[in-house]
């Protein structure tokens, strides 16, 4: 997301204090209004469009926090905490998106598109692919490096996901993405606005079965203070390096090797090579041991002036036993037999700020594994969604 947009504040001096409204104009870098901006708290149902003449007034609830996005396609988005623009008069500037991009040594080609596409949905939309899909799909665009195994993936347009599951259409505003088949991870940011398509019973039970146990669930309960009310069990877990898997000159002296067969026809793999290989693919860097089980929400919650962080400096195992709601007849009850589920996050010693909502600020900056990261767009509900909503 570019930063090269003005905003100019004008404070109203004859607003009450109570109201909870951002207002404004917006034009282009040439002073010309702009029409259909989408305008929105990011991650929420709440936002609005532009007029023809470029004016905008968006309410919002008392206390709202997280982002107000401002976003049209061919323009730069922007976006801004709501705490610095609720209940004053705004002149947005939006510039239009460059054309002209850097030089790349890894362009992206419709071949790349074909050969990573399910890559890119299985780790950003989730398994679902008959439920849960992108209107336009095509409009995104792929680059691959085959040397590192890295692949990136840019979506000039607003993607619209169509979610049948869970009930709302999303325009995802995706600002990046990039997949690291080495490591087996993924990283993407973006900005989102859900639109409700339906609400039945059959939703609301898929939407109460994807909050519970989910990190928006987790995060909210921190907020509240109601971690072992809700059941979750954090525990202090750090990484013991693996002795089987390959040392730094191991995997150094089998890089150089790959090189060497690149560039040459050589095809006898002498054994240590192939040891080396070997344990790099069927071994994990490290294994990961519990240090003390039941730590309290006091070792990585802090509570001061009204804000509510989260961090520590190892991991955190997160375990909750999750019972499917079911529905019988026309009431929501919870199942018998619960599943567990296990994830791990990686705070590293980074702050984050908690929301009343569940958000938290840098979202992309902190590493989960396990269960929460199986949480993709076709699991994903809107901040101020409500159990039972």
């Amino acid at each position: 997301m570019k930063k090269a947009i003005l905003l100019f504040l004008f404070i109203l001096p004859f607003y009450s204090i109570t109201a909870q409204i951002i207002k404004g104009h917006i034009v282009n870098d040439s002073g010309n209004k702009i029409s259909g901006v989408n305008i929105y708290i990011d991650g929420t149902q709440t936002g609005t469009i532009s007029k023809e003449d470029g004016s905008f007034s968006l309410s919002i609830s008392s206390g709202s926090q997280g982002n107000v996005i401002f976003q049209k396609d061919e323009y730069d988005t922007f976006a801004t905490a709501v705490s610095e623009v609720v209940n004053k008069n705004l002149k947005v500037v939006l510039n239009k998106t460059n054309a002209i991009e850097e030089i790349r040594l890894i362009p992206y080609t419709s071949e790349a598109y074909r050969n990573y596409i399910n890559y890119f949905l299985d780790t950003f939309i989730g398994a679902d692919r008959e439920h849960v899909k992108i209107k336009n799909q095509k409009t995104l665009k792929f680059s691959y490096d085959k040397k590192n195994r890295f692949l990136k993936v840019k979506a000039p347009n607003t993607l619209i996901i169509e979610n049948k599951n869970l009930g709302y259409e999303i325009q995802y505003n995706l600002i990046s993405y990039s997949l690291d088949l080495n490591k087996n991870s993924v990283n993407y940011t973006g900005t989102s606005f859900f639109t409700e398509t339906k609400n039945t019973d059959r939703t609301k039970l898929n939407r109460m079965n994807a909050y519970d146990g989910s990190m928006l669930h987790f995060f909210r309960s921190i907020y509240d203070n109601k971690i072992s009310q809700d059941k979750f069990v954090v525990n202090h877990v750090v990484k013991v390096p693996n002795p089987k898997y390959p040392t730094g000159e191991e995997l150094k002296l089998l890089e150089d090797f790959k090189q060497i067969v690149r560039s040459s026809a050589m095809v006898n793999i002498p054994d240590n090579i192939r040891d080396i290989s070997q344990r790099k693919n069927s071994e994990k860097p490290y294994a990961l041991a519990i240090v003390k089980t039941l730590i309290p929400d006091s070792d990585y919650v802090t509570r001061e002036d009204g804000k509510v962080l989260f961090s520590f400096k190892d991991m955190l195992q997160v375990n909750y036993q999750k019972y499917f709601y079911e529905l019988k007849g026309k009431e929501f009850i919870k199942g018998n037999m619960p599943v567990v589920l296990t994830s791990f996050l990686h705070p590293e010693g980074e702050v984050f700020e908690v929301s009343k909502e569940g958000n938290i600020t840098n979202p992309d900056q902190l590493i989960n594994e396990g269960d929460f990261s199986k949480n993709k767009i076709e699991n994903m509900l809107p901040l101020d969604y409500q159990l039972g909503d």
